[in-house]
């Protein structure tokens, strides 16, 4: 690994050059662009990442859970490299190439369940998921699509009206596309305790289960604030979809791809979706996303209903071929659980010493604390907020997420060294303290 594993500050952060540039960016880029932390970065691996002012800052962001075998992984590299210089588009509908058929086997492979599947490749998470709705209503004949309180699923318009949070992703763009309808999660923290029993009223009452074509989930809700839902919830909406001919779609571009101690974050509980959407960690930082579904779902569509010009781009195929290989052969799966087997019990301890941390919760390296006003349960989105500052100050990237703006998520590479994790939450905990 070329950059040298050690967190180092050598400026205030963001640095003057940062600063600079952070200027440029102002006067360039809509203010609609944020930025959670403005560095700008000039070299990643590992577990660092290296600004322009020669920053070195431990990374618990992956880029939000892309980045999970590491910035510049060798494989990946080494493929893209050569995939460039030979070619570096055709458009897969127009003259195919081996690369994007190779990744949709291995995706066919990979994914929950041995049945029979087809996959198609397009370019970011939202897109998969809009293309699942797609497969879902042409197979069915059916409109309506059912999803849950504190979902996220991306900005396009469907997928946009899909997610729950308003602001800031749904505010000033309605009106939002219809036939779409929220039911409730079962959040352990916050409850409600009969969700399923909630959920399934609304569909059967409300829309009618026979006009359901597909209920899609996150089997971790991500944007939402890590919720893992009660064990059993997840079993009990899939088997409910069975039984009323619904197809049951799972969103896993956050949490696929090792990221939760499982190749797929739905394999905990031995959910097998119809379909399942992925993109984040397949490529490494290459926009790719996949659809992967039953055979007879996806071979429904009419030739030419889906696709799309830059889908299945042969340099980020190459780069998701690099990933696979390197999630098997330096078994990721195991380092994602060890990750967690790190962090839970420290920030456990931290929820007994400060109890502003409401619940600490997650899976394998997908972890997140949830900041309240000490003795109840409501947000805290201030003291989050503090603790970030002080984190970014002190040279670890962390995020945010959650309904309510009070959740601090963690998504360390997973070829993070241990002295790095240990060392980010040490920093963690003296911020916790200070706020």
């Amino acid at each position: 690994m070329t950059i040298e594993q050690e967190r180092r500050l050598v400026t205030s952060i963001p640095g003057p050059k940062s600063q600079e540039l952070l200027a440029r960016k102002q006067a360039a880029v809509p203010t609609g662009i944020g930025t959670t932390l403005p560095v700008f970065v000039t070299r990643a691996g590992g577990g660092i990442v290296v600004d322009a002012d020669g920053n070195q800052l431990i990374d618990f962001g992956s880029g939000i859970a892309v980045t999970n075998v590491g910035n510049a992984a060798p494989r990946v590299v080494e493929r893209v490299q050569k995939q460039v210089a030979d070619f570096t588009h055709t458009c897969f509908m127009v003259t195919p190439y081996e690369s994007y058929v190779q990744v949709c086997e291995k995706l066919n492979e990979l994914t929950p369940g041995d049945h029979d599947k087809r996959t198609f490749l397009v370019n970011s998470g939202a897109e998969a998921v809009e293309n699942a709705v797609k497969v879902a209503r042409h197979a069915t004949g059916r409109p309506a699509v059912v999803v849950f309180d504190h979902g996220y699923h991306g900005r396009t318009l469907l997928t946009m009206t899909l997610t729950a949070k308003n602001m800031p992703y749904k505010q000033g763009f309605g009106p939002f596309a219809p036939e779409v309808y929220r039911v409730p999660v079962a959040y352990p923290f916050r409850g409600p305790s009969d969700a399923f029993e909630q959920a399934v009223d609304v569909i059967t009452k409300q829309i009618g289960a026979e006009n359901v074509a597909a209920v899609v989930i996150e089997p971790i809700l991500g944007e939402g604030g890590f919720i893992v839902p009660e064990r059993g919830f997840l079993p009990r909406i899939a088997e409910f979809c069975r039984e009323n001919g619904i197809v049951f779609v799972a969103d896993e571009v956050q949490t696929g791809f090792a990221r939760t101690g499982d190749l797929f974050a739905c394999e905990d509980e031995g959910v097998v979706p119809d379909i399942i959407c992925t993109a984040k960690g397949i490529a490494g930082g290459l926009p790719l996303a996949g659809v992967t579904g039953r055979a007879e779902l996806m071979d429904a569509v009419h030739v030419g209903g889906l696709g799309g010009t830059y889908g299945g781009n042969p340099l980020a195929c190459e780069a998701a071929l690099g990933v696979l290989e390197t999630i098997e052969e330096e078994d990721l799966v195991a380092k994602a659980r060890r990750i967690g087997e790190i962090m839970l019990p420290r920030l456990r301890s931290l929820q007994e010493r400060f109890p502003t941390i409401g619940d600490v919760r997650g899976r394998g390296a997908m972890i997140a604390i949830e900041l309240v006003k000490p003795g109840t349960k409501e947000p805290d989105a201030a003291a989050t907020q503090a603790i970030v500052k002080r984190c970014h100050a002190e040279g670890l990237l962390v995020l945010t997420a959650g309904t309510y703006g009070n959740v601090l998520r963690f998504l360390p590479p997973l070829v993070m060294p241990e002295h790095l994790l240990e060392e980010g939450l040490t920093i963690l905990e003296k911020a916790v303290a200070e706020a």
